[in-house]
Parts: structure tokens; sequence; C-alpha cells
């Protein structure tokens, strides 16, 4: 089936997207790639507002207690039920917010090129984790962040964080609540907070120059699975809009997501769980690291692994295996 058009009595693509600077950042870029690769294709955007967005006075982990919605990611529910509905065609997620199992109902279609994979630490002063000083507070809504905190640096002190990216710099800038907090990489470079690798010098934000950033080295301190790539959900009986999102996607971010999500999946891990994996890809070799948190404490589990790119589920399951 061919992707709708301008013919006359065909609707438009329906992009859905929430409504943060971060997430029409990345609903500008998809835009992009299909006016590139449909040029008479019609699309229009329509912003959702999720659970995740309008719950900002619980923990982040709370949330989906909280709304009665446990092991449903909180950043998708309305997206999703638009898509049911019909009310849009393609949800635009960042990836890792998006469960490892959806429903039957929907299907990860495809997903656009990856940006940078790693988190980076914000602070008042120079000098990266290493430089907080003991006691130093540190803002996160992710357990991922706050339980690698935990473990490289016991003496500094999580404290919770919420809001979207322009509103946690402008918290860390403004008040003293924290002498530091966690953002992914990506989204400061979509957001033209960073440039997109770093320079020799000591990088600051953009129009921030009091506020220091620190790039983590993702074999230290490891990201979240999907991180740094944009997904494109749709309705699986929805075949036009699977060869929309299909056409624009990028196969080497596919075959690298594709085995961080299974391995979350053998894991049964979820959003909040607290563990970081990530992949490379070396021609056709992928290789694949994870340190899973257990829920209730303590020292990580560590696994590496490599095998065919080709087969990023084999390199999962090596993976999950490989955990010590």
């Amino acid at each position: 089936m061919t992707p709708p058009t301008e013919t006359p009595g065909l609707p438009p693509l329906v992009i859905g997207t929430r409504g943060s600077e971060l997430a029409l950042v990345q609903a500008v870029a998809t835009e992009a790639l299909l006016a590139r690769a449909f040029p008479d294709l019609t699309h229009v955007r329509k912003v959702i507002k999720t659970t995740g967005d309008r719950r900002t006075d619980v923990a982040l982990s709370e949330v989906a207690k909280a709304e009665g919605v446990f092991d449903k990611g909180v950043f998708i529910k309305e997206l999703e039920q638009a898509l049911d509905s019909g009310e849009i065609s393609i949800a635009v997620h960042s990836l890792k917010d998006l469960p490892t199992v959806l429903d039957a109902r929907f299907s990860l279609a495809a997903v656009l090129e990856r940006a940078p994979v790693r988190d980076a630490l914000v602070s008042r002063t120079p000098g990266g984790l290493d430089a907080l000083p003991a006691g130093a507070r540190v803002g996160t809504s992710s357990v991922r962040r706050a339980r690698q905190i935990e473990w490289l640096r016991p003496d500094l002190t999580v404290v919770d964080l919420r809001g979207n990216v322009p509103t946690r710099l402008r918290k860390l800038a403004d008040a003293a609540t924290y002498d530091a907090i966690l953002l992914a990489e990506a989204g400061l470079v979509r957001l033209d907070y960073l440039p997109a690798s770093a320079g020799s010098a000591a990088e600051t934000i953009t129009g921030m120059p009091d506020l220091h950033v620190q790039r983590l080295d993702e074999s230290v301190f490891f990201p979240a699975a999907g991180q740094g790539a944009i997904g494109l959900e749709i309705r699986n009986d929805d075949q036009a809009s699977r060869t929309c999102a299909e056409a624009i996607g990028h196969r080497p971010t596919w075959l690298r997501i594709t085995a961080e999500r299974e391995f979350l999946r053998l894991l049964d891990a979820g959003c909040h769980t607290p563990v970081g994996v990530f992949s490379t890809l070396d021609g056709d070799e992928l290789q694949l690291q994870a340190r899973a948190f257990p829920e209730t404490g303590g020292p990580p589990r560590s696994g590496s692994t490599r095998g065919p790119a080709t087969n990023p589920i084999l390199v999962a399951h090596n993976l999950f295996l490989s955990l010590t």
C-alpha cells in the first residue's frame, strides 16, 4: 500500500507528539524527513499532553502507580489512545520512554538516526563528577541515573528533579536546591544547548555560561536502552503509516536499539528499572554492554558480549547470559 498523498479524498498523515520543546524538535525532524521522502505527502501535527507531562507533583517513578497505569509508559499513554482511535497516524517518541513490550495493537515501525547516547552532568562548578564535593545534591528523575550516582559516588545526595530540559536547567541556575543535574546529551544537543561534539575546552551550556557540562563516558556511566533515538509508533493495521515510517528509518540505529530493548525484555525491565545498556556497531559486529541494579538495592550485575549485527536478538540473549 502506498502512503497517503495530496490526492483528493485521502486524509493527511497526522503526526502525534508531546508538547515539550524537545518533543517538538523531534517532531520537526520527523516531518522534515517525511517531506524529503514523500514530497507530495500532506501531514499535520497534533500536540497531545500525556500523564507524565501533567503529573509533575510526584517523582516520575511514582507517576504510573499514582495514576493507576502501572507498567504503562507515562509519556505514551495518551499518544497510544490517539493512535488507537485514529486521531493520529504516527506517534513520535523519545525511544527510552517507550515500554519494551507494546500492546498488540501497536508496533515500533522505525527509528531515526541516533543522536549521542551519553548522559551529561551539568553543574554550577567546573570539573565534572569527580569535582563535586561530598554531600553535593544531584538532581534527576531517573532511577537508573540515581542508582549509578549512588554507586559511583555514594557520598553525594540524589534529589528528585522534574520538568522539561529548559525548566531543569533554570532550576539548577536559579535555585540552591541542586549543585548538579543529570540530563541526556541528545536532548541538550537537539535543543542547541551543546554542540554535536565536544571541543577541547571545558564546556558550558549555550546562553548559560555559569553552568558547566561533562559528557559522561558511556562505558563508565551507562545510558538507558534506546537513549538518543527517536521512535515512530503506529497501529499494526495501518500499512500506509508503516510505509512512511520505514522509509525514513535508520537501519544501523534499528539494529542497535533492537538488541538493547530485547535485553530489557529478557530482564523483564521497564522504563523505570535501574538498568543501563549501550551498544556499538563496528562494521558487521554489534557489541553490547549492560549494568543492571537490583530493585531491592545492592551492587549491579554487569555483562558484555559481541556478535553479528544481523542478529541483534541473539546478541541480546548472549548479553543476558553473561550477566554476573
